[in-house]
């Protein structure tokens, strides 16, 4: 008997990434090591979108080899399970050439999480050059272009294994 599909509908999946959770970045690094790290993120006309400094770890590693996994998972007993784990490649906008849009990542990702305050925030435009202003140009953002998307939702199991 084949297993029951426990995997999101679009719909669900775009609920689930509407979460403020934090992602699992994974990139490779020099040696063929994973490179792990958790990341603030948001999605972007179905995308995720995160940032990160452009002389982070990551950052090097994706300007190498632009391969990347991004995780995000919630749930503690096995029948609580959800995630989805997208591999794919990762498109880089450097802040250096387009600071506007790290501005607007910033902007988003602040309205997501707690960047300036114990609450996310929609800055207005002076409050948000100047909270990051100075930050923007040695930023980079990462869009993950997707090519395979796995999910399991194991709430859909009706507490079978």
């Amino acid at each position: 008997m084949a297993r029951k599909d426990i995997s999101f509908s679009a719909e669900e999946l775009d609920q689930f990434l509407a979460d403020d959770s934090t992602l699992i970045v994974t990139t490779l690094g020099s040696d063929g090591h994973p490179h792990t790290a958790p990341m603030w993120f948001f999605t972007d006309d179905g995308k995720i979108v995160f940032r990160s400094f452009t002389k982070s770890q990551k950052i090097v590693n994706l300007s190498r080899d632009p391969r990347i996994t991004v995780l995000l998972e919630r749930g503690s007993a096995y029948v609580e399970l959800q995630a989805v784990m997208i591999q794919g490649t990762a498109r880089l906008i450097d802040g250096s050439d387009e600071p506007t849009y790290l501005l607007e990542a910033y902007r988003r990702l602040a309205a997501r999480y707690p960047m300036v305050g114990p609450e996310p925030v929609d800055l207005d435009p002076e409050a948000l050059e100047q909270a990051f202003g100075r930050f923007a140009p040695k930023n980079t953002a990462v869009i993950v272009e997707p090519q395979k998307v796995i999910s399991w939702d194991h709430t859909k199991l009706g507490g079978a294994y």
